[in-house]
């Protein structure tokens, strides 16, 4: 039987040093909540685990150090391996996102790095198909991602990069996630049994 819609529930969860991918992660949110949806983002230092365990869809997020997630993102990563073995995650959507400095900064790789990390929780991924309109500060999509999604955070506070279009671009990925999960809920949600 499949959920309603005020049953479904996103994690946005995220590491950010300085502000900028949770700026990312709380536009994501807000996209996301125009379908109606229970979301919640999540800094990875103040877990809600009922909340995660309980979520169809889980959105994971880091800043790229060094061509990788952070190693504060990873800790969260190695921290789930219970509910790796238990299975607890798996037949849930997983989607994932990357900010760095550089215009590549290697994000491919956290992203690549997030979907092999939910491909062995037995997550189902999804993707993000929009196409770029350009390559402008202004546009949507303008780094050209369609494994998940890939903002640029230029030397400046969170409250004026990433850019206008990366903002927007979040935006729309949450819009698109959150529209996935009400067309097509999870018929395998393994979540924690008390």
């Amino acid at each position: 039987m499949s959920s309603s819609v005020s049953e479904l529930k996103i994690a946005v969860i995220y590491h950010s040093n300085y502000g900028h991918t949770k700026r990312v992660a709380e536009a994501i949110a807000q996209g996301a909540k125009q379908q109606l949806v229970v979301v919640k983002t999540l800094d990875i230092h103040d877990m809600d685990w009922a909340f995660v365990d309980s979520a169809q869809m889980l959105i994971f997020g880091s800043a790229v150090y060094m061509g990788s997630v952070t190693a504060d993102f990873k800790a969260f990563m190695d921290e789930t391996s219970q509910r790796w073995f238990h299975r607890q995650w798996q037949g849930k959507w997983a989607a994932g996102f990357a900010n760095s400095g550089g215009l590549s900064g290697d994000k491919l790789s956290v992203l690549q790095q997030i979907c092999l990390f939910a491909m062995q929780h037995g997550m189902n991924w999804a993707g993000f198909p929009t196409m770029p309109t350009g390559h402008t500060p202004t546009d949507i999509n303008r780094l050209s991602s369609f494994m998940g999604l890939m903002t640029q955070s230029v030397d400046g506070p969170p409250e004026q990069t990433p850019c206008v279009g990366d903002i927007e671009t979040a935006q729309l990925f949450g819009q698109h996630l959150a529209q996935l999960l009400v067309a097509q809920p999870p018929q395998n949600d393994m979540t924690v049994q008390e």
